[in-house]
């Protein structure tokens, strides 16, 4: 590259990235993604950069690697799952913590997505580096945000950042996109949108959907936490089983904190045979998982900051019908394929999914959009690792790409976000 090496600090999410780096080295996807994982997309960017790169992510399970131009460490995060003082404190001190790691390593860019307050990360501008916030979730919550004073301190401060305290945005989705326009009066820094990829080959193995086959499958895949809706599951079990019609089971896939306590309540209610909790599931279970699902439901609640939720990509490239509400940002790119019923509202989940087995002209409506859909999930110019190289491209001032080509339609990827549109304005 032009001028001095680049040294990227990368500030990864929750993710086993260490895990995702072994297997990376071997020329292999992470098996227990369906995606293709964000540190995953990152290593290649180092290798074709020949970057030297620290890997910092928030995995509570602790432990450490140097290997060549890698160093990979997970660093959970303090009092994440505390409230009030003691959770700010914890994002103030991991943001202190990331400018001492970068600084001690020498690092001249920081492409953060997790971890700490973003108006910290304006720290480390004043020493030289140049950060990229990565915004994988929405800024607050869509629905009955009532921010108290603290909180809009704090917006007041990430709307500063975004304004001026970073060199460019790599943004999730649209909605994340618009709320970094209303955050800055549509001054925010130059934002470069992106989708979740995946594999042509992970979903070649899922089966075609048999509407007809009894009995009706309903997949939830996620975290087991109480704001991602899945305790409505057990509404939904029990008022779909007092209807009298042909049976419709649950399957739920994914590990969280609430994991004990639905598996609890789902044998008190006496429901063992309609919800059936799988726990965390690698790639090729859910393959297995998607072949025999006529549906997929993604009931996050108004309550929860949501990212782009990938399940509902998933679904749509499993080439089935997903149920959902707009609390998801994903919405918005999958229209036509998925049923969207208001948030929160356990009747209107019960009745599309009643719809979805009863009327087989619709559920087949809903596969066939799906197929037009898919392909910006496999568009590799419409990914993270995209977004982040014409980032890294426009600060080390480089018109030429990593391998010293000449960038092109064909290189580049489609034109930036910024360039016809401008943050917070619709298209």
């Amino acid at each position: 590259m032009a001028h001095k090496p680049l040294r990227i600090l990368y500030a990864a999410g929750p993710g086993d990235v260490l895990g995702t780096y072994r297997h990376w080295k071997l020329g292999q996807d992470d098996p227990t993604q369906v995606a293709m994982t964000y540190s995953g997309q990152f290593y290649d960017l180092v290798k074709e950069f020949d970057a030297q790169a620290y890997v910092i992510a928030t995995c509570r399970t602790r432990a450490k690697l140097r290997d060549g131009n890698f160093r990979i460490e997970h660093r959970p995060v303090p009092f994440e799952n505390s409230a009030g003082l003691l959770y700010h404190l914890g994002q103030f001190w991991y943001g202190l913590r990331l400018l001492a790691s970068a600084l001690r390593t020498g690092c001249n860019v920081a492409v953060v997505c997790a971890g700490t307050h973003w108006f910290v990360l304006a720290l480390m501008t004043l020493f030289g580096i140049r950060v990229v916030p990565t915004v994988h979730c929405v800024l607050w919550k869509k629905f009955g945000w009532n921010p108290t004073p603290f909180q809009r301190l704090v917006h007041t401060l990430n709307g500063w950042f975004f304004t001026g305290g970073c060199a460019a945005i790599v943004s999730v989705s649209d909605e994340v996109t618009q709320q970094l326009g209303e955050l800055t009066d549509s001054r925010a820094r130059p934002v470069r949108e992106f989708v979740p990829q995946y594999r042509a080959s992970s979903f070649a193995a899922v089966r075609p959907a048999d509407p007809a086959a009894r009995p009706f499958r309903v997949l939830y895949v996620g975290r087991i936490e109480r704001n991602k809706g899945v305790f409505d599951l057990l509404r939904l079990a029990r008022a779909l089983e007092g209807t009298g019609a042909e049976a419709v089971e649950f399957d739920v896939c994914g590990d969280g904190s609430a994991l004990p306590e639905l598996r609890a309540a789902i044998s008190t209610a006496g429901l063992d045979h309609r919800l059936h909790c799988h726990g965390h599931c690698g790639r090729e279970r859910m393959v297995d998982m998607y072949s025999r699902a006529h549906a997929v439901i993604v009931p996050t609640t108004s309550d929860f900051i949501e990212g782009f939720n990938k399940v509902v990509a998933e679904g749509v490239l499993a080439g089935r019908p997903v149920i959902t509400s707009s609390v998801c940002p994903a919405l918005g790119y999958v229209r036509g394929s998925v049923v969207e019923v208001p948030p929160d509202d356990v009747d209107a989940y019960a009745a599309a999914i009643r719809r979805l087995r009863d009327d087989s002209a619709w559920y087949q409506a809903f596969v066939t959009a799906a197929a037009k859909n898919q392909p910006q999930f496999y568009d590799p110019k419409r990914g993270w690792a995209a977004a982040v190289r014409e980032v890294l491209l426009a600060i080390t001032g480089d018109a030429q790409d990593a391998r010293g080509a000449p960038t092109t339609p064909d290189t580049a990827g489609p034109p930036p976000r910024w360039a016809t549109h401008p943050v917070g304005k619709s298209p």
